[in-house]
């Protein structure tokens, strides 16, 4: 079978539905990490508007006990009232700066009697036990707060902890243990008190603006879907010398694409090729 007739078989619609295939799965590869950067981008553009943004009072943002929405992650909210401290607990194994430590947690009791659960910052592990050496203490009495909105985490079965710990910040078993009514969809990441004790546990930071690799990645997929027919091209043109090596065309292309490799050989490769030559026994 000569000329571009071997195409037409069983094998190569086999090779060219696997090369589309190939294709189709890099496409959506690359669709999935557009999709990733466009959350990247999105929460980038959350945390500049709602990080430094004016505190809006809590009752305003969060009219039900239920009511949380992601667009209000890191907003600014402000309140009023005393921290519940017989009532605080510690989560574990919290990341910060390449340690891990504890996120504190002070049930918030505003004036009307309902409860917000502030997190006051991180605290280190100890360093001869595996609690912090010391958990600065929460102002008392009636204080003012301003913190960022953060959504409730969910349940985990493969982690647990002790009495006064917690191993993920899961709002409804926090409002199981105050007995009061409390928010349990959204927390606040605490950003200031007043009265201001002397020492506060660690806050945590601005979030640094990073969309990640993922536009790179996307152009990276598409092009190996691309790459997938220039490679299924290449192979169709190699099968086709080979069918064709009698045709006396495709021998003068042949002789042809010999002679244009030979003019750019360099001196060293000649040079190899003489020494090759006289090394070759007879």
């Amino acid at each position: 079978m000569t000329g571009w007739r071997f195409l037409i078989s069983r094998r190569w619609a086999g090779y060219l539905a696997l090369t589309v295939v190939f294709a189709i799965v890099c496409v959506l590869l690359a669709m999935w990490q557009l999709a990733r950067r466009d959350e990247a981008v999105a929460e980038i553009n959350r945390v500049e508007t709602n990080f430094d943004a004016e505190p809006t009072p809590l009752a305003d943002v969060l009219p039900e006990l239920d009511a949380y929405d992601p667009s209000q992650e890191w907003l600014t909210v402000s309140m009023t009232g005393r921290y519940l401290t017989d009532d605080q607990v510690l989560v574990r194994n919290r990341p910060l700066g390449g340690d891990v430590g504890f996120d504190v947690l002070v049930p918030f009791q505003l004036a009307n009697g309902d409860v917000f659960v502030v997190d006051r910052g991180w605290v280190p592990t100890g360093q001869k036990q595996d609690v912090p050496d010391a958990v600065p203490a929460a102002p008392t009495g009636t204080v003012s707060v301003v913190a960022r909105l953060k959504a409730g985490e969910p349940h985990l079965d493969s982690r647990g902890a002790v009495a006064g710990q917690i191993a993920t910040i899961e709002l409804p078993v926090i409002a199981d243990q105050v007995g009061q009514p409390t928010y349990t969809s959204a927390y606040g990441l605490l950003a200031s008190e007043d009265p201001a004790p002397a020492e506060r546990p660690t806050a945590v930071a601005k979030p640094t603006p990073d969309e990640g690799a993922h536009l790179s990645y996307t152009f990276q997929w598409f092009c190996f879907g691309l790459l997938g027919f220039v490679g299924l091209g290449y192979i169709i043109r190699q099968e086709y010398r080979r069918v064709n090596e009698d045709d006396p065309e495709e021998q003068e292309r042949a002789a042809e694409r010999e002679r244009k490799r030979l003019a750019k050989r360099t001196d060293a490769q000649v040079e190899d090729e003489i020494l090759d030559s006289r090394s070759t026994p007879d």
